[in-house]
């Protein structure tokens, strides 16, 4: 007994002194400057050897908590830590120091220390007080509880984590309203809220509870989504950037975007997020030139007389994915062909890549995915800018940008783009210009209105128009003269295009996760074209609405969407003799249910929509995330899409030829054929670590797309026939990516991918691969950039190189020898390459190559002496039709 409090005594004597030793302790925190492993490792050291009990150094935040007693203080270790190379808020180690620094440690030192800590510029006033929170939802909250407790007013400031109330205090205090404030869940400096309440709120406002107050809150300013670009170097490929806006978003109106770098979004679908600054690194003279330094999206050459370029996503066309512009359909319908040319690079504020099948609100026809197309409109003070480029075969572009406000709520942007292709381009000597010769002019006007914090509504309205003119063939052909008076063969394509759209927007009065949304478009299209003694013409006329409802099911752990849609295509087209005209209406329904839990985001929408001509049709589409660790995330996604066959409009890649189209009708309502309707699955693993104390991430996927039903183009049955034909068997495509980014060092970034596909379809005389898809391609880019001087000015370079593997080729064997092609094509692989000089944040220079290896199709045209012979066939095109082109540009911002 004696023993077992002796014990006791001895027991409660260690604790007291632990205790009393502990009060003697200050902890405190404090801005570090630091890179890598290598950097945490001396400034702790540094820190211990100046006097520190304990030393943590956080190389994501920048802050190194320290312990001291009575017999050393927090300055003199700081400036030890100086003294080791590290800027910190206390002092700025000398330029000597810095320098003999190992090359992973050089830190940005354009933050000085005096202006790191820059709490007192954010200085509280006396009715402001921290409270902890993350989102919308948030928000709402904690400004009811402080309302409920008697304040007259409250807001809450997600990025300075901060309520300002005003109260009588006859009435109330502030003490009761932040009592109130931890009773609804959010803990602030007078209180905590107790765990159970805490737990219980949604899981988007599970803030973390170990931030100090006055910290920022990662969750606030992290951007949605993980950069798989250096900070620095997004930064520096476009000066003036406004980092800190926020996105304002109801489902399909946008009122005002976030500049995030180049991004794979935390959702439950693969979506990639291509900022304007990424667009930079390439010529991105339009939507097709807008992919070179992005690994997902392949682009080719479709066509060795035109010079059109075409997108490819998971093995299949680019037919197969939706392309929209703002949320809106665009690249679709008789705009296929040509339409990746009508939205110029300078345009581009950002770009949403999906892989997979797309969320039921957008549509039925994702396939393989949707590519949205987001136009500069957002700004908080004026900014025109102007670019103009060159390249060193004729072809010049000019295009003016500005974006302005007009008031609080009111901003307006003009978009100006003309291009002209002058010279005659035959890189390959066989008397065909390798790219259309002509002029282009594009126009659109933009407003905004956005009033969603106060009145709840935001809208947004655009006009667009196009007048798009191009001639090609053979070198000398007078697009004056009737074809059939001139012996040299030639192409002529004109285009009229002009579209309008409305998106307007409603966010409930304090209900900021419950809106409505309602877009609408209409879209006329005209092509008048000839290729040789063929003509084809056509008009769309479309009219798109789309009505959204989006709100919650108790909390937002549980949101849904539901609403209406309605498309009508008018189609007139013209090929030879023949005249086809159709009207498609498709009125249609959808839901969408969101399950959010701590790791898990379940996405599950179905539409029907009933269409006059392809019957009654059902979408599902599923998409699931699991993170089982904040770096490691699993995506699962299954859905069905649908979509009808423009045979014509989608084909013209083939008509510089002399191929007769023949159509096998099986009883359906378009062309006489059925349809196209298919089954995409997805599954990917993301994981990201620190590779020399930076960021690391690594991505890998699957899908698989089956089609139930497919208008299958066949070049295989005569080289001098284009058959069209519903699938009868199986047609699918397998599609394997794993893509890795990281940073080896300050300012050097590097993204490597490897893709595999398996495309197979049952042709009508049997199993075959899908012709011009290689079945491993290879992607490598770098990007480096310098720091910044005091003016703003830096040097970017960049390059890419694209590994292509040999292509299956259509049977050519009934040819004469001379006219054959072979079986497969050559691997190749092509270098593109740019640099450009930031000389402040008001002018950049650059000067670029395409193509740098030269490695070109020699044969590009088939029989190509005689354009009017029975085997003269442009469409043959399986890699680049032109050797290197250099090319020069200009931004200048005002």
């Amino acid at each position: 007994m004696k023993l077992y409090i002796s014990r006791i005594i001895l027991g409660v004597f260690l604790l007291s002194i632990q205790f009393i030793f502990a009060q003697n302790l200050s902890k405190n925190q404090f801005k570090v400057k630091g890179n890598c492993e290598m950097c945490k490792e001396r400034i702790e050291n540094t820190a211990k050897k100046a006097g520190a009990k304990t030393a943590t150094y956080s190389i994501d935040s920048q802050t190194l908590i320290i312990e001291t007693d009575n017999n050393a203080s927090s300055e003199e270790i700081l400036e030890k830590v100086a003294e080791a190379g590290h800027d910190n808020e206390k002092f700025k180690a000398s330029a000597e120091t810095y320098e003999a620094l190992p090359g992973c440690c050089h830190y940005d030192r354009n933050l000085q220390p005096q202006t790191i800590d820059n709490h007192e510029n954010h200085a509280k006033k006396e009715n402001e007080f921290y409270v902890k929170g993350n989102c919308e939802s948030c928000k709402a909250r904690i400004e009811k509880a402080a309302k409920d407790a008697g304040a007259d007013s409250a807001e809450w400031n997600a990025e300075r984590q901060i309520v300002t109330i005003n109260f009588d205090s006859n009435k109330t205090s502030s003490d009761k309203i932040l009592k109130k404030i931890a009773e609804v869940g959010h803990d602030n400096e007078k209180y905590k809220s107790s765990d159970n309440t805490y737990k219980n709120l949604p899981s988007c406002c599970l803030y973390d509870r170990e931030i100090p107050f006055g910290e920022a809150n990662p969750k606030v300013h992290a951007e949605e989504g993980n950069s798989s670009e250096n900070t620095d170097h997004a930064d520096h490929h476009e000066a003036g950037e406004n980092h800190g806006s926020h996105e304002k978003n109801i489902e399909g109106v946008t009122v005002n975007g976030s500049k995030a770098a180049t991004s794979l979004k935390k959702e439950a679908g693969l979506i990639f997020n291509i900022d304007k600054k990424e667009l930079l690194k390439a010529a991105c003279c339009n939507l097709s030139e807008s992919f070179e330094t992005n690994a997902t999206v392949d682009v080719s050459f479709s066509n060795a007389v035109t010079g059109t370029k075409q997108l490819k996503m998971l093995g299949l066309d680019q037919k197969y994915t939706s392309l929209t512009k703002e949320l809106l359909p665009e690249i679709r319908g008789l705009a296929s062909a040509y339409g990746l040319n009508f939205i110029p690079g300078r345009w581009i504020e950002s770009i949403q890549l999906t892989k997979g099948g797309s969320t039921v609100t957008n549509g039925y026809e994702s396939i393989t995915g949707q590519i949205n197309t987001e136009l500069l409109k957002n700004a908080e003070k004026p900014e025109t800018s102007l670019n103009l480029f060159s390249d060193f075969n004729g072809r010049a572009e000019a295009n003016i940008t500005s974006v302005s406000p007009i008031n609080k709520k009111w901003s307006q942007t003009f978009l100006l783009h003309g291009n002209g292709t002058f010279g005659d381009t035959d890189m390959n000597d066989d008397g065909f210009l390798d790219r259309p010769k002509g002029t282009q002019l594009n126009a659109a006007y933009l407003l905004n209105y956005n009033d969603l914090d106060n009145s709840g509504l935001g809208s947004h309205f655009g006009i667009n128009f196009i007048k798009d003119e191009r001639t090609s063939g053979q070198i000398g052909f007078d697009k004056k003269v009737p074809q059939e008076k001139q012996s040299l063969y030639g192409v002529g394509i004109d285009i009229s295009r002009f579209q309008v759209w409305n998106k307007t927007g409603y966010v409930f009065k304090g209900k900021p996760y419950q809106s409505l949304g309602w877009m609408n478009q209409y879209s006329f299209h005209q092509q008048d074209s000839f290729f040789g003694l063929r003509n084809y013409s056509g008009k769309q006329q479309t009219y798109y609405s789309n009505l959204i409802f989006e709100s919650i099911l108790g909390n937002t752990n549980h949101k849904y969407k539901a609403g209406a849609s309605f498309m009508y295509d008018g189609y007139d087209e013209t090929y030879l003799t023949s005249t086809i005209k159709r009207n498609e209406i498709v009125p249609g329904a959808f839901a969408e249910y969101t399950l959010t839990g701590l790791k898990y985001t379940l996405v599950a929408g179905a539409r029907v929509d009933f269409h006059n001509l392809a019957g009654t049709q059902f979408t599902p589409r599923l998409n699931f995330k699991y993170d089982f660790t904040p770096q490691t995330i699993l995506r699962l996604s299954a859905g069905r899409g649908f979509r009808t066959a423009n045979i014509f409009a989608e084909s013209q890649q083939y008509f510089a030829s002399n191929r007769s189209i023949q159509i096998l009708q099986n009883g359906g309502n378009i062309y006489g054929l059925r349809p196209e309707i298919a089954w995409n699955y997805g599954a990917s693993l993301q994981q990201e670590f620190k590779l020399f104390g930076r960021k690391s991430t690594v991505v890998a996927d699957f899908f698989r797309t089956d089609f139930q039903n497919q208008v299958m183009v066949d070049l295989d049955r005569s080289p001098q026939q284009l058959t069209f034909y519903n699938l009868e068997g199986k047609s699918f495509a397998n599609s394997f990516q794993t893509q890795w980014d990281f940073i080896p060092f300050k300012n050097f970034e590097v993204r490597l991918a490897y893709k595999y596909y398996d495309v197979q379809a049952d042709y009508l005389d049997g199993r075959r691969e899908v012709p011009f898809m290689a079945k491993h391609r290879g992607f490598v880019n770098f990007a480096y950039s310098t720091n910044k001087n005091s003016k703003g000015g830096f040097w970017s370079f960049d390059t890419t190189l694209n590994a292509v593997g040999k292509q299956r080729l259509p049977n050519t064997s009934s040819n004469p020898a001379e006219f054959q092609l072979p079986s497969y094509s050559e691997s190749y692989a092509v270098l593109n390459a740019q640099i450009s000089r930031n000389f402040n944040k008001k002018i950049r220079a650059y000067l670029g190559g395409e193509n740098l290896t030269s490695y070109y199709q020699k044969n590009a045209i088939v029989d190509v002496k005689n354009p009017f012979g029975n085997y003269f066939d442009g469409g043959m095109v399986y890699a680049p039709i032109m050797k290197a082109n250099f090319y020069v540009g200009l931004d200048v911002t005002f």
